[in-house]
């Protein structure tokens, strides 16, 4: 038996995972799906929501548990699980980026996503008049987050949608190969993506390289769209 902890993207929340919960649980696993700060239901007010706290969010699971976890990172949560692995490398049994960014040492989430010439999300974006927080709007979500995934799936992700705080995406990471480096990684690539573009994917797992990539002719959302598919990967994670 394997424990999972899976660590949502921006503007998400632990709701995505709600197709990959049971199906690994159906085959023996655990599977943790928490709320980042500022996410979902979790109610931390937008100024306080930071990367530091997105880190701790996820020890404190890993700490709770008697055995290593395979921590699961779609999209920004992949900047997530890369720094916990930097925090906890011993508490971490393999990591698993979703069209995650997986970063290098120095580099923000922000960093990335400007290089990302072919993605819709962020011509797409709203921006908050303070500054701190930044939304998809609902027309634009279906096309950039969800343009595989059957129609009701769609329209029920889109309605839960927050708004993103900024400063966490703007943090640059601290990652070493002396932590982060030793820890088994495999990364998702989703070929169809409109919001991490699949060339951006491929510049990052090529800068940092990863055991495996398993690549799913779809879209941001594989959760919803491929979740069988994407469930069987994670699954091969425990063997």
């Amino acid at each position: 038996m394997s424990t999972y902890v899976l660590v949502h993207g921006s503007w998400h929340g632990g709701w995505c995972w709600e197709k990959i919960v049971p199906l690994l649980e159906r085959a023996g696993h655990v599977a943790r799906a928490p709320d980042l700060p500022g996410h979902g239901d979790d109610k931390t007010p937008i100024a306080e929501a930071t990367s530091e706290g997105y880190v701790v969010r996820i020890v404190e699971i890993l700490e709770s548990l008697a055995e290593p976890a395979i921590l699961v990172g779609h999209s920004m949560g992949g900047m997530v699980i890369s720094q916990v692995a930097e925090r906890q490398p011993d508490k971490v049994r393999g990591l698993a980026y979703v069209a995650g960014f997986l970063l290098r040492d120095g580099q923000s989430v922000l960093d990335a996503a400007q290089t990302d010439a072919d993605s819709l999300l962020m011509p797409s974006l709203e921006w908050a008049a303070d500054g701190l927080s930044a939304v998809v709007p609902p027309a634009a979500a279906r096309t950039v987050f969800y343009g595989n995934c059957p129609d009701a799936d769609a329209a029920a992700a889109t309605a839960r949608l927050c708004a993103e705080p900024a400063a966490p995406v703007m943090t640059p990471i601290r990652v070493t190969d002396a932590r982060f480096g030793r820890t088994h990684r495999v990364y998702v690539e989703c070929s169809e993506d409109c919001a991490v573009s699949p060339p951006l994917q491929r510049r990052m797992y090529a800068a940092t390289p990863c055991a495996r990539v398993a690549s799913l002719a779809t879209d941001h959302s594989p959760f919803y769209s491929k979740p069988d598919e994407l469930a069987d990967i994670l699954l091969s994670l425990s063997q």
